[in-house]
């Protein structure tokens, strides 16, 4: 049965993003610039399904409109997404390694919607000092995300080789790097609500266990 629906094919195609939350990406321990370019750039499977996903929607959506339909069409979105990825990361690792700036992405271990969602969103743009655990700017995600923008204006259509579209796609990857942060907080409880609803039970039990007093007689 085909789907008709455009929300309904966007709900499938992004489904990759959310089972790529589910990588070691995602550990006590952030992945460091030492790590290597190779693994930093080729080594995390959220990766590939992140460009599926994208390459989807963008086939979706028909843009480049240049670049046609078909299996064609989503070949050259895919490969596009992927060159940027590498451009993206590239520049990434190579400022994070020059800044001593921690890549990837820690859990906050905080309790709360709210502080874990503002957790999560500031972590796309701060982050730590590999050399004194300091908490500073990322200048490396900042500058992968502008960089990546304009260098893939490269292999764009003549239409879409401007710094306007430039600085618009560095903003696309920026709120998707954002989004991503978020999904990968609340990962834990998207993958296992039940445990997730239970365990919260506990703790509030474990809560009000504590703040009881005893009975006067």
């Amino acid at each position: 049965m085909a789907l008709k629906k455009p929300n309904a094919w966007i709900a499938v195609l992004a489904l990759p993003i959310l089972a790529g939350a589910a990588t070691p990406e995602v550990s006590p321990k952030r992945e460091v610039p030492h790590q290597g370019w190779i693994h930093h750039v080729f080594g995390r499977p959220a990766a590939y399904a992140r460009t599926a996903a994208y390459a989807g929607i963008e086939q979706l959506r028909g843009e480049p409109r240049e670049w046609g339909g078909g299996v064609s069409g989503y070949a050259k979105r895919f490969g596009s997404v992927f060159g940027k990825h590498i451009t993206k990361s590239s520049i990434q690792y190579g400022v994070a390694k020059l800044r001593d700036e921690q890549l990837g992405y820690t859990p906050s271990g905080k309790k709360g919607f709210t502080p874990r969602l503002k957790y999560a969103l500031i972590s796309t743009v701060v982050t730590r000092k590999t050399t004194t655990g300091q908490r500073t700017v990322s200048t490396s995600e900042i500058s992968a995300v502008i960089g990546s923008g304009l260098i893939s204006r490269l292999w764009q259509p003549a239409r879409l080789r401007t710094f306007g579209s430039g600085f618009s796609s560095a903003g696309i990857s920026l709120g998707s790097d954002a989004g991503y942060n978020v999904v990968r907080e609340f990962w834990p409880e998207i993958r296992h609500p039940r445990q997730a609803k239970e365990r919260k039970a506990r703790l509030q039990a474990q809560s009000l266990g504590g703040t009881r007093r005893p009975r006067q007689e």
